[in-house]
């Protein structure tokens, strides 16, 4: 196999888990969306933690079986799980009350503080370019939270919050990835969240409907897809080269926003969201390099279908699709 074909491969895969994850944080999103109309923000955690540390461990074996969740590293798996606290309830609670497409776009700050926070934490280069898109991505937020007095919501603050969290969430996957399996990392930062949940859901419940519950198992089952994808796709590559993509998240909450909740993004959020991306592009075109930047662009445009094809290969090799 050439050095061409396993940058390829490797980056294939690494995207391809990255995009399963994207997929199921949108779609998370919209249900979370629509319960929070109904239902308290406490309930919503709670289930949706609930249902989805079942599909975890009902999914166990496909991972090497419970014992993938042995580890000697508890005390980077606490710090993990707090963070997946602070931002399960931060973005919530904004998504609750902030337009789909607003709440997504502020979030999208966390691959720019992935890129910034990537030299200390993780050890990489961080040149001044680099430095510069962060500025210009920090930029982006404050005009999607509009200039004024009163920008800094309650609800904003929540999802700025949200960002760090999900950042140094990415970034300590990144660091564990050596000795602890995809499965841990993200069975882990679930339970967190069920754990919190739980003792402040007593008084905040409401008696779901048949409509809620189908909603609150598919938020479940859209979770553990999340979080299997990011975390898959960060421990195979750089943070750096993979953030970036999650942008495509915003194309479609900002379809969705306004199919299902009528809301239109008005020219702050667009013009706001555009730097963000812009940024994020500029980091990765002129901090990676032109000619490692032109090395993975060809390989997001050929590994996926790579991919793809190879996993047919091995199912048609199979003695199940022989019979």
């Amino acid at each position: 196999m050439t050095q061409t074909s396993e940058t390829n491969d490797h980056f294939g895969k690494a995207l391809s888990y990255l995009l399963l994850g994207v997929a199921g944080a949108l779609s998370l999103d919209l249900c979370a969306k629509k319960l929070l109309e109904d239902y308290p923000l406490e309930q919503f955690v709670f289930l949706r933690s609930v249902f989805g540390v079942l599909i975890f461990l009902a999914a166990a074996r496909w991972y090497g079986g419970y014992r993938a969740l042995r580890t000697r590293r508890w005390g980077w798996h606490l710090f993990r799980t707090a963070l997946s606290v602070g931002g399960m309830f931060g973005f919530f609670y904004g998504l609750a009350h902030m337009p789909l497409v607003n709440t997504l776009t502020i979030a999208f700050i966390s691959p720019i503080i992935v890129t910034a926070l990537s030299g200390p934490f993780l050890g990489e280069q961080v040149g001044w370019r680099r430095w510069l898109g962060v500025f210009a991505g920090f930029i982006g937020v404050v005009i999607v939270l509009r200039p004024g007095p009163g920008m800094f919501t309650p609800a904003a603050i929540g999802v700025l919050i949200a960002a760090v969290c999900w950042a140094m969430m990415m970034m300590t996957a990144r660091k564990l990835a050596a000795t602890e399996s995809s499965f841990s990392l993200a069975f882990y930062i679930m339970s967190g969240p069920l754990f919190v949940s739980s003792f402040i859901l007593p008084g905040n419940y409401v008696q779901p409907d048949l409509k809620a519950w189908i909603l609150f198992i598919l938020a479940g089952a859209c979770s553990a897809i999340a979080w299997v994808g990011m975390v898959g796709g960060y421990r195979r590559a750089p943070p750096v080269i993979l953030a970036p993509f999650e942008y495509t998240a915003l194309i479609g909450a900002a379809i969705a926003g306004y199919l299902l909740w009528d809301e239109v993004p008005d020219r702050w959020v667009l013009t706001g969201g555009a730097i963000i991306i812009a940024s994020g592009i500029f980091i990765i075109y002129r901090e990676v390099g032109h000619e490692t930047t032109g090395r993975y662009l060809r390989a997001f445009s050929a590994a996926v279908p790579a991919v793809i094809q190879k996993r047919l290969g091995r199912f048609r090799k199979s003695p199940q699709a022989a019979d």
